[in-house]
């Protein structure tokens, strides 16, 4: 399974962004998919997570609740995070996940990651 993630980029504080993640390397619907972030010096942390097939369920961060929406396209084997209302505090490169465990995504630990993209929140 291969990951590419894309879209990051500098914004201004409120502004959005969508970040575009294509999965190649096996049958995408299949699995779970998950965005994290990751600042210097710290853990990277969890940010939203869709399940796999129909996507009907999704799972965020309380710290991006209401502000980021991850959403699923099965035929383009992609999975979208869509960012509103950004903060200086969203600034961090972010990564997108696989796995057919959405508990191995939940816990940090999927089997797939991307390359990341830096997502940069200036005032």
């Amino acid at each position: 399974v291969q990951l590419q993630a894309s879209g990051g980029g500098l914004v201004q504080t409120g502004g959005s962004l969508r970040l575009s993640c294509v999965f190649s390397g096996d049958t995408f619907e299949t699995y779970h998919m998950g965005w994290f972030r990751q600042v210097p010096g710290k853990e990277r942390e969890f940010v939203a997570a869709i399940i796999r097939r129909s996507g009907a369920s999704t799972i965020y961060a309380d710290s991006v609740k209401g502000r980021f929406i991850i959403a699923r396209d099965n035929p383009r084997n992609t999975v979208y995070l869509q960012m509103n209302s950004l903060k200086l505090e969203d600034t961090a490169v972010y990564y997108c996940a696989a796995d057919q465990s959405l508990h191995s995504i939940r816990i940090n630990n999927p089997d797939y990651w991307g390359q990341g993209t830096q997502v940069t929140v200036s005032s």
